[in-house]
């Protein structure tokens, strides 16, 4: 295992990687408050000019001072998300998804917002794979993007954009060119978060993989376990509806000129379809494996059925001799060979060994025991 994990590593690119746990959101609701809205803040020159205000205060900043806000939330309601649709003049249907969740990644164009749907993948830690493991956990991050404001959106307990905020806020630079700077950097955190899952899945198709092809006589369970392989292979799948609906919103932001995108931060989405074009051929190739692994697993299944078959036919065929000439002998005639002969005992035992003898050794010779 450790030697397919230091080739795996020695020709494979050096990919970016981010802490598959690292970075998380904050996991609930401010205590004090209760309130759905994480954190609401103005930027200004890329510099945080605006701290613990509410959305319409922010709102109010930039029509008055200018810049930009970010509101994260955290599973709103209907009605805590109405009074922020109707101040930044969302969309009823993009609201509308924002708050029930579960959609498929996709980048949608309301008047004058981008409303950007992310999976967030984040790879469940176990001992042991087994056929009720749960190797992938999935997420979504929404995303308001306007002239002068982003809105997050997040559902699920996992794939934070506190630590990512942070990181933001120490690059003025870059987050002085408004909110599609950070539309880029959330794309990024996501797409960097699929390729350090994909990195742990793959150990586990790997365990799966010598598993499967391993010595039975080594003490491993022979033909593997094929209830442990499909289990697998719908986590892959779950990671593969994350990742392939997201293509094409990618190649939109980074190929098509939009007047929400900055044209400098059109260039870094490049990066990120970049990336994510490789996570998703990972991912196709985690399926096509796991497909190989799976008729691999039960060929050998039916194989070693048909050797067992073979071993229990072979020892049936040895015990029908004796068996037989007990039941001839058990008959009750007057007249039978050697019937009354003193050593007519000893002769049909020596007689019966040596035909088991005979069979046995046939049957060794084929290959059947």
């Amino acid at each position: 295992m450790s030697m397919i994990r230091d080739l795996r590593a020695a020709v494979r690119p050096a990919l970016r990687r981010v802490p598959v746990q690292g970075g998380a959101y904050d996991a609930t609701r401010d205590p004090a408050t209760n309130s759905a809205v994480v954190d609401c803040a103005v930027y200004r020159d890329g510099k945080r000019v605006g701290d613990h205000i509410s959305p319409a205060e922010a709102m109010r900043r930039v029509r008055t001072e200018g810049g930009f806000a970010w509101i994260g939330l955290h599973e709103p309601a209907e009605h805590e998300f109405a009074g922020i649709a109707r101040e930044f003049g969302l969309h009823p249907l993009a609201v509308e998804d924002a708050v029930h969740a579960h959609q498929r990644p996709k980048l949608e164009r309301y008047d004058d917002t981008l409303f950007t749907v992310f999976k967030t993948i984040h790879y469940v830690e176990h001992a042991e794979l087994t056929a009720t493991s749960e190797v992938v956990e999935t997420g979504e991050v929404m995303c308001f993007t306007g002239p002068d404001f982003i809105i997050t959106v997040r559902h699920g307990g996992q794939g934070s954009l506190r630590a990512l905020r942070h990181r933001l806020q120490d690059d003025p630079q870059l987050l002085a060119k408004g909110p599609s700077a950070v539309l880029h950097a959330i794309a990024d955190q996501v797409v960097d978060g699929y390729i350090a899952v994909a990195d742990a899945v793959q150990d586990d198709i790997d365990e799966v993989e010598i598993d499967v092809f391993s010595d039975p006589g080594k003490g491993s369970r022979r033909g593997g376990d094929a209830g442990r392989i499909y289990q697998l292979k719908r986590e892959v799948l779950e990671f593969k509806r994350a990742v392939t609906p997201l293509i094409r919103p990618m190649q939109l932001l980074s190929e098509r000129p939009m007047r929400l995108v900055d044209p400098d931060i059109q260039k870094y989405f490049r990066d990120v379809a970049d990336h994510l074009a490789r996570v998703h051929e990972q991912v196709v190739s985690f399926d096509d494996l796991l497909n190989s692994i799976l008729q691999a697993n039960l060929a050998q299944a039916s194989v070693a059925q048909n050797e067992d078959m073979r071993k229990i036919t072979s020892w049936a065929a040895i015990f029908a001799v004796p068996t037989m000439i007990a039941g001839i002998y058990g008959m009750n005639f007057d007249y039978m060979p050697e019937l009354h002969w003193k050593y007519g005992y000893p002769a049909v035992m020596v007689v019966t060994v040596a035909i088991c003898v005979t069979i046995h050794r046939g049957f060794k010779r084929n290959g059947w025991l």
